[in-house]
């Protein structure tokens, strides 16, 4: 073993050999503070709380909806064969108030309006009849959904004050309406819609996911670790290690006050493979045989020399995940800083606890003098050529993959669009559950994607006639959009109330005749609750429009929100009565689009950053920046490989795979580091070229692959996960640590013979 090390690196190194009790009784009591902490932390999946606080379109949201408060929304649909026989009305209205009997939840159906007029307990067969007429003589029930040509809605709004209220309302909801399907009844299905049961499902998977997945990495590290050490004590020594600084990484969220989310489960997985593959390059070298006059002393040294490389490399996985701080999504930021505690967390644990724990179970050491296996030190004396005479093949192809992966993740203008965006809702859900089969049957009849116009007026502004006249023409204009479905405001309110007492939904054209109309409106206001969800009664400065429509017949993501905001601009331009009114989108769908938009700019400068400052401190350690720049290579290929893979196989970017580009260059760095490291040492020591490849091959080698292996089937197990996007990541990660490995072996010791090509070979 060669050591150039410090001789104060040295000396620590003897001096936490010598405590390793010590040092195994506070990990232990900073193990349990870590369980403690990570049973506190709360689950907080919710989509429409993507962004972060400080986001000018979320503050707006949070003033919005201060103003206009209003509880989840959500919707039953009763299917049956004729949703208006006089048997299906009594079961719906039967249904209904039975549902408006749970704590927390409102309903609302057609018969609600029709009892307006015929305000009846009982439903005659007579009555039946008129109420068939009453629900078709009107497009309005079908714009609100609660009427389709298949299907009659019970609309329900959730007013809860917590996640457990929200579940105890939906489980008594369900038990209301789920057995209708089996009751030979008037209706053959029940679809339930909305974001209550999306949300619900979400947080189970998100408190699960964690437990699931943990195990299954858990199975294949014992078995990798058993069958490469052959060591019941290393592997006791890894596995107890592991144990600690996970436990400890997760539960500091406590601490910090940072939830579970739908990508918090990276933060446990990542602590654990990077931490894994640092402790296999530490028991590797310690298992090499050297002429140290004592175990403690061998002990130092091979700690000693793997302190930098592996410093270095975990400090690139920790900043390529501090990086992602610059991201304006929530979960995002949380996850990357939560990461990065971690990983210095485990850092401390490699070089504390991890030797400690050798030392107490005396792990077995090779003693013979051969260091690695003899079909290995064949392939590495058949590689070392191969790479030499083709190295500028191997580099040519490999900047062709990374320009192929570049064009398919920012796409080529007037030819190739860029990689797909999506934070829809619905693709963080399994489509196998029922909740996701419904809410995409529901799309089949209206639109799913809503967007909220808040007007704003001089005060007592809102009930002007004039005003309210402009703000119909602005509706119909919208809603003569066909893509558009539903447009509802404080003269929907009107059309609804016009409709019920003179069975005519239409509204007067004449300027005269709204000054009437304005004034029916303010004593609906006065009387309705429902009507207040569209106009600020306490000042009558705002108005509400809520837009709802399919967004994807409107073209790319934020295109129906342009469509909207440029209709209001120029609506508000050619009419003099919203020459005053300001209109400014906001609202959950609103976010969710601003988190798309977000998504590849976040990709971008995360990775833009930690690539910079991974560059500069490899620099400030290696002092090479030509070396540098080629030892990039197979992180590089990797990363930009894989989006070319994302693309052949219709894998998007979302809130979890975005992460691609700073978890794989943190955690690649770490093989190309100690291969660069005793690629130096060798160089260091009087060796050429291929003398100095050959030695970080046989020293640093056939760790990089058991590291890989490593990584590739701890992130590969999310690909049992029922959230898809991490699924997707989980696959697209592992398939980079392959693509990086395979770079390892070729365009990396390919890079090195081009960088030397004025060597003169040895003889």
């Amino acid at each position: 073993m060669n050591v150039h090390d410090s001789p104060k690196v040295l000396e620590f190194f003897r001096r936490v050999l010598q405590m390793r009790g010590r040092i195994v009784c506070l990990f232990v009591l900073l193990t349990l503070a870590g369980i403690y902490g990570a049973t506190r932390i709360p689950n907080d999946p919710a989509i429409d709380r993507l962004v972060v606080a400080g986001d000018a379109t979320a503050q707006a949201t949070i003033e919005f909806d201060r103003l206009f408060p209003e509880g989840e929304q959500a919707l039953i649909m009763l299917e049956g064969p004729d949703p208006l026989s006089p048997a299906a009305l009594r079961t719906a209205d039967q249904l209904e108030q039975r549902i408006a009997k749970i704590n927390g939840v409102k309903t609302h159906t057609l018969l609600d309006f029709f009892r307006r007029t015929n305000p009846k307990d009982e439903l005659s067969d007579a009555e039946t009849l008129r109420l068939r007429s009453f629900a078709t003589g009107t497009p309005l029930f079908k714009r609100a959904g609660l009427l389709g040509d298949s299907y009659i809605g019970i609309g329900l709004e959730l007013r809860v004050n917590s996640p457990e209220e929200r579940n105890a309302a939906l489980a008594q909801i369900d038990a209301l309406v789920l057995p209708q399907e089996k009751s030979n009844g008037p209706f053959t299905t029940v679809r339930r819609v909305g974001s209550p049961w999306l949300n619900a499902w979400l947080e189970k998977q998100t408190g699960v996911a964690t437990k699931k997945f943990m195990p299954l990495f858990g199975i294949f590290l014992v078995a990798l670790v058993f069958i490469v050490y052959r060591s019941f004590r290393a592997l006791g020594a890894i596995i107890l290690t592991l144990g600690s600084v996970v436990a400890i990484g997760v539960g500091i969220a406590a601490i910090f006050g940072w939830s579970n989310t739908v990508v918090s489960t990276l933060v446990p997985l990542t602590v654990m493979v990077t931490t894994t593959a640092t402790l296999v390059y530490l028991h590797s070298r310690y298992m090499e045989p050297d002429d140290a006059p004592t175990l403690l002393e061998h002990h130092a040294r091979a700690l000693a020399n793997k302190f930098l490389p592996s410093t270095a490399s975990m400090f690139a996985t920790a900043v390529g995940f501090a990086a992602l701080a610059v991201s304006e999504i929530r979960p995002v930021r949380e996850m990357g800083v939560w990461t990065a505690c971690g990983l210095v967390i485990s850092w401390v644990g490699c070089f504390t606890l991890f030797p400690a724990l050798q030392s107490l179970f005396k792990a077995p050491r090779r003693t013979e003098g051969i260091r690695v296996g003899r079909r290995y030190a064949r392939f590495v004396e058949a590689l070392l050529p191969f790479t030499r005479r083709y190295s500028w093949a191997l580099i040519i192809a490999a900047i062709a993959l990374m320009a192929a992966g570049a064009a398919a993740l920012f796409g080529i203008p007037g030819r190739l669009a860029p990689l797909a965006l999506e934070t829809d809702a619905l693709t963080y859900v399994n489509p196998a559950e029922r909740v996701a089969q419904d809410t995409r049957r529901f799309q089949e009849f209206n639109g799913l994607d809503v967007v909220d116009l808040w007007i704003k007026t001089p005060p007592g502004k809102a009930l002007d006639p004039e005003f309210l006249r402009a703000i119909d023409r602005f509706t119909q204009q919208l809603q003569a959009d066909p893509r558009i479905t539903a447009v509802e405001g404080p003269t929907s309110v009107l059309r609804w109330a016009r409709y019920v007492e003179a069975g005519n939904d239409q509204l007067p054209a004449d300027a005269a005749s709204w000054t009437p109309l304005a004034a029916d409106l303010e004593q609906i206001l006065l009387t309705v609750e429902s009507a207040r969800e569209y106009v600020d009664i306490a000042n009558l400065a705002s108005v509400r429009l809520t837009v709802r429509g399919r967004a994807e017949l409107f073209g790319r993501t934020g295109a129906m929100k342009k469509f909207v905001q440029q209709t209001w601009n120029e609506t508000k331009t050619l009419n003099p009565a919203l020459r005053d009114a300001n209109g400014m989108l906001v609202g959950k769908s609103v976010l969710a689009t601003a988190i798309t938009e977000r998504l590849l700019p976040t990709l971008t400068e995360s990775f833009a950053l930690t690539a910079s400052i991974i560059f500069c401190a490899f620099l400030f350690v290696f002092r090479s920046p030509s070396a540098r720049v080629m030892t990039m290579i197979p992180s590089l290929f990797a990363i930009l490989s894989v989006f070319l893979v994302m693309r052949l196989t219709g894998i998007p970017l979302n809130i979890a795979t975005i992460l691609i580009g700073s978890t794989v260059l943190g955690a690649t760095e770490n093989d190309q580091v100690h291969f660069f490291y005793h690629f130096q040492e060798g160089r260091n020591a009087g060796l050429q070229t291929a003398g100095a490849l050959q030695h970080a091959m046989l020293i640093a080698g056939r760790p990089i692959v058991f590291a890989t292996l490593i990584n590739a089937s701890g992130f590969l197990a999310l690909s049992f996960s029922d959230l898809p996007p991490m699924r997707q990541f989980g696959i697209v990660t592992s398939t980079a640590f392959v693509l990086a490995l395979l770079a390892d072996f070729t365009a990396l010791p390919g890079a090195l013979w081009i960088l030397s090509r004025r060597e003169r070979p040895r003889q």
